[in-house]
């Protein structure tokens, strides 16, 4: 996996800081940034935001809470993994021999 670096929080003070990565391949969003505390997660955990989806924070997921400040580098992440997106799409048409604009 390779990581493309996009952005880390600009009010940090140089310790832990929230920080995205894009994994161009995966076409993936990378983050890391705060774990959400008990009362958050319990809160996440008890209310039926999907009518009929399970309620609960499944074992392989975290909760994380984001600063708004980082907006503009979670908008970049999103750009970048769309761009990857089509490039992958393009060079696979390419592989099987129709042009961009066959549907």
């Amino acid at each position: 996996m390779a990581l493309g670096f996009v952005g880390i929080d600009p009010s940090t003070g140089g310790g832990g800081s929230p920080t995205v990565w894009v994994d161009d391949e995966a076409e993936e969003i990378i983050v890391q940034s705060w774990t959400a505390d008990d009362a958050l997660c319990e809160k996440i955990a008890g209310t039926e935001w999907v009518p009929g989806h399970a309620l609960g924070i499944s074992s392989h997921e975290s909760v994380i809470r984001i600063p708004a400040r980082m907006v503009p580098i979670l908008k970049e992440a999103v750009e970048r993994v769309e761009r990857a997106r089509l490039r992958r799409a393009t060079e696979d048409r390419s592989e099987d021999g129709s042009s961009p604009g066959d549907a």
